[in-house]
């Protein structure tokens, strides 16, 4: 019952109740041996356009089919969750920021270059990825702001070209809640928001 009530129906991945525990239990002990802890989070690029097209249970098919490829790529040590709808976040211990920019480059290419759905008559559907990564104790000093900057870092790849991977710096992404006021991204863009929305 206990293993039920941490696993995604749809996936079979960890849900964000489990991430919360586990990553204030990560972030504990990195403290306290001094290691690094990163965290990536990335959402499906126009995966709306998929159950716009195809229907919502083949939409599930694609995120079952996500969550196998993510299972099948990962060390055994990292915690890949979904964290809602197709949203999912890889916690990844004793792992600097470098290591994690590219684990999650390996996943964006294995993303963009899976054909999702190969059994359906329609298939195969192709899909991309937004991801963006953040690192404590050099980004953020606590779960929830670890979050919050990978989450604003995917955001602004999401706001770019898609498919691509941003890692969070300090300097231009400050502590954000997932919704808040738009914040002044400093390089020379222009305001931005913090959402996770397409």
């Amino acid at each position: 019952m206990q293993e039920l009530t941490v696993l995604d129906d749809h996936t079979g991945l960890f849900n964000s109740r489990h991430l919360r525990r586990t990553l204030e239990q990560e972030i504990v002990r990195a403290t306290r041996f001094g290691h690094p802890v990163s965290l990536v989070f990335f959402d499906l690029d126009r995966f709306k356009m998929v159950n716009d097209t195809h229907g919502h249970q083949a939409g599930s098919r694609v995120l079952a089919e996500v969550g196998r490829l993510l299972l099948g790529t990962l060390r055994s040590t990292d915690v890949p969750v979904r964290y809602g709808g197709d949203e999912f976040v890889l916690l990844l211990p004793e792992t600097s920021k470098d290591q994690a920019v590219e684990a999650a480059n390996r996943i964006r290419a294995e993303i963009a270059a899976t054909p999702f759905l190969r059994e359906d008559s329609f298939g195969p559907v192709r899909i991309t990825a937004s991801l963006g990564v953040a690192t404590f104790p050099d980004d953020a000093q606590s779960p929830e702001a670890l979050i919050s900057r990978a989450d604003a870092a995917m955001y602004l790849v999401k706001q770019g070209r898609r498919d691509g991977v941003l890692a969070a710096s300090p300097t231009t992404l400050p502590p954000v809640g997932r919704k808040t006021e738009p914040t002044l991204v400093r390089n020379g863009s222009s305001a931005v928001g913090v959402s996770s929305e397409p």
